[in-house]
């Protein structure tokens, strides 16, 4: 049984920060159902390709909506009918938490708001998502992971320093938002075990972003000036970026003054760490622009791998750059079982990425690959004690599908 077998989720959510939330969720063994739009569903079904194949090669959704929905239930229901939104709220008073990304307000023209789910289950806990939260000058703007990445700061400090501001290879801030809004419907559940009471969690990228600025955001708040772009170099540690060596590049990734003494000794170089200019990191920052020439020199006189065996010898921080072919063959990642192959009822299997969280008493359990399309529906709609002709009927209406 999961950490969360206990738990029923309401996943009214698409694209990627609402269903990465119910994803992680439903891992941890909650229950969670997918609600989506009839004919269509959530529109990552079809932002490929590449697209997960049969076994005659025949195209089904695409590999970015398996990314973010394993292990849910898919009911296919048009909100934007009376019946449907009548199924929505029966289905509201039976489950522990609501999970939606629809535009401020958008959805109390249906009546599937908080306030007025809130009067169907009190004890609900009800976790909105949206670009730029539930107030203020922007709370009506579209929000979208690339732009939240530049308008939160994180493009201003990741590119080349003469280059252009450059985003993140995934939409990070989407998936932060996801897993912030785990923690937060964990703490507000646990909340509800003592005090009976459900809530309202009001989650917005753009705070999301600036929340995971981290240290570069301390560094401004303290220094009063904004820090710049350093490519792949650390604003606060030095050595600690990627080097080419003499047949590619590697990270050398320095964290303290004794493992810079180790690297200049296997370098050749003890002398850089009496140099009382790279002695200490704080010297070694301030002078970064001495230091690295001649580490890059130092660098390119051995292969990549002479330098990984040497550098873990003696306790160096280091790694390989690897592509996402190397990643999934490393023997690490392999050991972790970082790669799934989920049962899927038109597919047959398809690959997956594991959840990072290893439980010693309740280990994650992934039970399906993502849902078809109103794969559940009739199942859904059958717990809340509708019969066979009643559905029928409501599929007859387009009301699901």
């Amino acid at each position: 049984m999961g950490a969360l077998s206990h738990i029923r989720v309401l996943d009214l959510s698409r694209i990627l920060a609402g269903p990465w939330a119910g994803q992680t969720l439903a891992d941890y063994g909650a229950e969670v159902i997918k609600v989506e739009r009839p004919e269509s569903g959530d529109d990552t079904r079809r932002w490929g390709p590449p697209f997960v194949k049969d076994a005659e090669g025949n195209p089904g959704d695409a590999a970015y909506y398996h990314s973010a929905n394993r292990g849910k239930k898919s009911v296919a229901i048009d909100i934007t009918t009376e019946d449907g939104q009548a199924l929505v709220r029966k289905l509201a008073a039976e489950v522990d938490v609501i999970i939606e990304n629809y535009k401020v307000g958008g959805l109390s023209k249906y009546g599937l708001d908080y306030d007025s789910l809130k009067a169907v289950n009190p004890r609900l806990v009800y976790c909105s998502i949206t670009g730029f939260g539930q107030d203020g000058p922007y709370k009506h703007r579209a929000g979208y992971d690339f732009m939240i990445q530049a308008m939160g700061g994180l493009m201003s400090i990741t590119g080349e320093p003469e280059g252009q501001p450059v985003k993140v290879g995934v939409a990070l801030a989407d998936v932060m938002t996801g897993l912030y809004a785990v923690t937060a419907i964990q703490a507000a559940l646990l909340h509800r075990e003592q005090s009976g009471e459900g809530q309202h969690i009001d989650m917005s990228l753009l705070d999301v972003q600036v929340a995971a600025l981290a240290n570069q955001a301390m560094n401004f708040l303290v220094a009063e000036e904004a820090p710049p772009r350093l490519g792949n170099a650390h604003p606060n540690i030095v050595p600690y970026e990627a080097f080419a060596t003499a047949d590619g590049h590697i990270i050398l990734a320095v964290g303290n003054d004794k493992q810079f003494r180790a690297f200049c000794e296997l370098a050749g170089a003890a002398d850089l760490a009496e140099n009382p200019a790279f002695a200490t990191n704080p010297q070694r920052v301030a002078n970064r622009t001495d230091l690295i020439p001649l580490i890059k020199h130092l660098m390119q006189q051995h292969s990549s791998d002479w330098w990984l065996t040497q550098l873990e010898g003696c306790g160096v921080p280091c790694g390989p750059i690897n592509t996402l072919d190397q990643v999934f063959t490393d023997p690490q990642v392999q050991h972790r079982k970082m790669q799934l192959n989920l049962q899927h009822p038109e597919i047959g299997t398809v690959p997956g990425v594991a959840n990072p969280v290893k439980f010693s008493g309740t280990p994650v359990e992934y039970g399906s690959a993502s849902p078809l399309l109103g794969e559940h529906s009739n199942e859904v709609l059958e717990g809340l004690g509708l019969d066979a002709a009643e559905i029928v009927k409501l599929r007859q209406d387009r009301v699901i599908s």
